[in-house]
């Protein structure tokens, strides 16, 4: 799927903080681009991709929370603190956290320069974590069943949405 991999998150990840969370799902994708990427025209770029478009529509009406392209820029360049269903949770030069409204899933991105590849390139890293809401039987955190049954398809929309993003960057930046 256009050369996405399932990757350890890196040091300073935001995302470490829940990947060391009992209970909590993490995981953390990434792809090389051969273009000097900024993390504003990554995250624009993601959240107006087709296959994220589809993810807004369904936001709008399911939990009405519509959103627009230019609230996508909006938030990517750090003009609002909202975008769709989520927040941003933290923010850095090259990182993004969004949190969702219902203070379960978290959204991540950051984007890495490639120094030694001898050439202008960027490594895009996209990854989610789930915070455990509920507690087991056995008293230890849980992220649910619903969400656990569910993981398989998230794991390939992960990955869809990420290859979505770097097509659609690697079209506009020729």
């Amino acid at each position: 799927m256009f050369s996405i991999t399932k990757s350890k998150l890196p040091l300073d990840a935001f995302l470490c903080s829940y990947a060391a969370t009992e209970g909590c799902y993490t995981d953390c994708y990434s792809t090389d681009i051969n273009h000097d990427i900024d993390l504003s025209e990554f995250v624009s770029t993601f959240y107006v991709t087709w296959l994220f478009k589809l993810e807004r529509f369904i936001l709008k009406y399911a939990v009405s929370k519509p959103s627009t392209d230019n609230e996508a820029h909006e938030v990517s360049n750090g003009q609002t603190d909202a975008f769709a269903a989520w927040t941003v949770e933290q923010r850095a030069e090259n990182q993004l956290l969004m949190c969702d409204f219902a203070d379960q899933t978290r959204s991540w991105f950051m984007v890495a320069p490639l120094l030694d590849s001898g050439q202008t390139a960027t490594r895009l890293y996209f990854g989610s974590a789930v915070v455990p809401k509920k507690v087991s039987e056995n008293k230890k955190p849980s992220i649910g069943f619903a969400f656990t049954i569910m993981l398989g398809f998230h794991k390939l929309y992960s990955r869809a949405l990420l290859s979505a993003a770097k097509a659609k960057l690697v079209r506009t930046s020729k």
